[in-house]
């Protein structure tokens, strides 16, 4: 089973290239970031057209996210994260496919720090750490994917003195992906690549791409039970240097 995490960075502008990789790459579950799109206006005709079923989470020009399945349709267990009623941003969908329970997670970014943004980013994250918890209590296989907005270490960038003051590099942003972690999950990528360049995200300016100047905030985070079965992990990044990709490239991982 071949489970991917994408941040499409707006479905309706990005959606020949999101179809394409559909149609080229055919996982059986897709976790979908980044929608920019209400629930009234998603394309979803276009996904079921080569065959996926989904649940949606959308949002009109911000955040949304979604888990697609080919085949079977996911069944909704969550949307949202518990703890702050007044948190309307749609960044967390949680269903049961294929025997997994999968969540796609869009973190918030928290720029500029500090301030309100990066405050809001660090409650968001200890509102998905409650969630996970409860999640690893069930003993089930969890697959928790999405875009974190996180760089984990500076392994995981190409550059780490050009992020210095960004959110996605503070202390306080690597040290709640570390209490995510010590609940017992494991980072798919690194488990499979735990040395050398693996990126996921490349800036749209100065070149980025073209320079290989990345880093790696999309992450596929598993529960034992489900890390028992993982036999690769990777990243589509031929698909980023596409006309009009989003910058952001797939990530995935397999399963026994």
């Amino acid at each position: 089973m071949r489970i991917a995490t994408y941040n499409v960075n707006g479905i309706k502008a990005r959606l020949p290239r999101l179809i394409e990789w559909l149609d080229e790459t055919r996982p059986d579950v897709v976790c979908l970031q980044e929608l920019k799109s209400s629930d009234e206006t998603l394309p979803i005709a276009d996904v079921e057209a080569v065959g996926y079923k989904g649940v949606w989470h959308g949002q009109k020009a911000f955040n949304g996210v979604a888990i697609l399945a080919r085949g079977d349709a996911p069944v909704e267990v969550q949307k949202g994260l518990d703890g702050e009623p007044e948190d309307e941003h749609s960044r967390y969908i949680e269903a049961d496919v294929m025997g997994i329970r999968v969540a796609s997670i869009y973190l918030p970014n928290g720029n500029p720090q500090p301030g309100p943004k990066f405050d809001f980013k660090l409650r968001w994250f200890e509102r998905l750490t409650r969630r996970a918890r409860d999640l690893m209590a069930l003993e089930i296989p969890v697959v928790l994917a999405g875009d974190y907005n996180v760089i984990p270490t500076d392994a995981d960038i190409a550059n780490p003195r050009s992020m210095m003051d960004d959110a996605l590099m503070q202390p306080e942003s690597r040290a709640a992906f570390r209490r995510l972690s010590m609940l017992g999950l494991t980072d798919a990528l690194r488990a499979r690549h735990p040395t050398g360049p693996l990126w996921t995200y490349w800036d749209y300016q100065a070149g980025a791409w073209q320079r290989d100047a990345g880093f790696r905030i999309d992450h596929l985070m598993l529960s034992p039970e489900a890390a028992d079965r993982l036999v690769d992990a990777g990243v589509d990044k031929e698909h980023r240097g596409r006309e009009k990709a989003s910058d952001h490239a797939a990530t995935w991982i397999e399963l026994d």
